[in-house]
């Protein structure tokens, strides 16, 4: 089992985190597939990319991201201090082509093999996990 984590704020921290967190995991391990490696990255920036740009607190946002390689799968666990999310992280299709917005959920979703929220002890807790190309 391999296993990065990191913690950051926002305001002032950015996605930037996110890629250099996880430049480190792919450098412990070059044996995952780049096709697996990009798939996570993409989900995971397009989350907290959306934890950054829509969540609401009357506070600074605290989150620790925690990503786990192990067996045939890598995990990720994102918690944040937000306030709940008026979405949920049923089945989405992607908007119409011409659409500004919606594909942030729907993209996970594509990228991932299971994506879910849940609402734990006053923290959003979402969880992803890619199950590695054979």
């Amino acid at each position: 089992m391999t296993e990065r984590s990191v913690g950051f704020r926002t305001p002032p921290d950015d996605t930037e985190v996110v890629h250099e967190m996880l430049a480190g995991l792919w450098g412990e391990r070059p044996d995952l597939p780049a096709r697996d490696r990009m798939a996570v990255e993409t989900a995971l920036v397009e989350l907290v990319d959306n934890v950054i740009q829509h969540a609401t607190s009357t506070t600074t946002i605290v989150c620790r991201l925690v990503v786990r390689v192990e067996g045939d799968a890598i995990h990720a666990e994102l918690v944040d201090t937000a306030d709940p999310p008026d979405i949920g992280t049923g089945p989405r299709e992607m908007p119409d082509v011409f659409a500004e917005s919606g594909r942030g959920l729907a993209l996970i979703q594509a990228l991932t093999t299971t994506f879910e929220h849940e609402r734990s002890e006053g923290r959003n807790v979402w969880t992803l996990t890619r199950a590695l190309d054979s």
